[in-house]
């Protein structure tokens, strides 16, 4: 509260909704529930694996005790993930809060687009990427990202996964944890192309009560429900996204 409305346009005072702190009872009063804590962030000297699954279950538990609020409060907005490991939070908090699938959402996979975006303004062997590329699935090892849906190359697809996934790594490397872009790119700017129904990168539920996972892909919220694109993807494409999506229902 205090740095927050500290925020803002000088002289419009009413350019920006004031912050008010609030008590646990009236946590889940609003439409929208933006969970960004972490009771747990791996140290900046942390460079090999995937640092975002040693968060998984200090910030699983959590998650959990918000969710059982959520239970206990009847929730009937929408939950959206920011923290890490984003997909596996959902599915963590949709097993324990008795929200229905399509009111949570994970925000991970915008800022993994945009890493990929960034290499392949550099490189030009990945320059289709701006125009034809697309991203799937967790914001974390089981990255997928496609260098042209219509004419795909899947070691070009790859080279550019793995330095897309490898940018986390190389912000640790010069010293800082990675904040600031994950902060914009997958959560800040996608929440709000979110509630304007617009296009965005984010995970949606696919899958039964008994096996599924939440899955990152282009979608949009409209007054129907949430809509994702429908491609006729490549078969090369198509097996990694599963792989992704069998890993990520193995973790619960």
């Amino acid at each position: 509260e205090f740095e927050l409305n500290q925020i803002g346009l000088p002289w419009a005072y009413d350019a920006l909704p004031p912050v008010e702190i609030v008590p646990p009872e009236r946590l889940f009063d609003g439409d929208v529930f933006l969970f960004c804590a972490s009771r747990f962030v791996p140290d900046t000297s942390v460079t090999s694996g995937d640092v975002r699954m040693a968060q998984y279950q200090v910030n699983r538990e959590l998650a959990v005790r918000y969710a059982r609020m959520a239970r206990q409060r009847r929730y009937g907005g929408m939950f959206c993930v920011v923290s890490d490991p984003v997909d596996n939070l959902c599915a963590a908090f949709l097993n324990e809060s008795g929200l229905e699938p399509w009111q949570i959402q994970g925000y991970g996979l915008g800022v993994m687009h945009k890493r990929a975006e960034y290499y392949a303004s550099k490189d030009s062997r990945f320059a289709s990427y701006l125009t034809e590329g697309r991203a799937f699935g967790p914001h974390g090892k089981d990255l997928v990202i496609a260098n042209s849906i219509d004419r795909y190359d899947d070691a070009l697809s790859r080279e550019l996964t793995e330095q897309a996934v490898r940018a986390n790594i190389a912000v640790r490397d010069l010293g800082f944890k990675p904040y600031i872009a994950p902060a914009l790119s997958s959560a800040a700017l996608s929440i709000l192309l979110t509630l304007r129904g617009e296009w965005h990168y984010g995970s949606l539920y696919l899958g039964t009560r008994e096996r599924g996972a939440f899955l990152g892909m282009k979608n949009r919220l409209t007054k129907g429900g949430w809509e994702w694109e429908d491609l006729d993807l490549p078969e090369e494409l198509y097996e990694r996204i599963r792989n992704a999506y069998d890993n990520l229902c193995e973790i619960r």
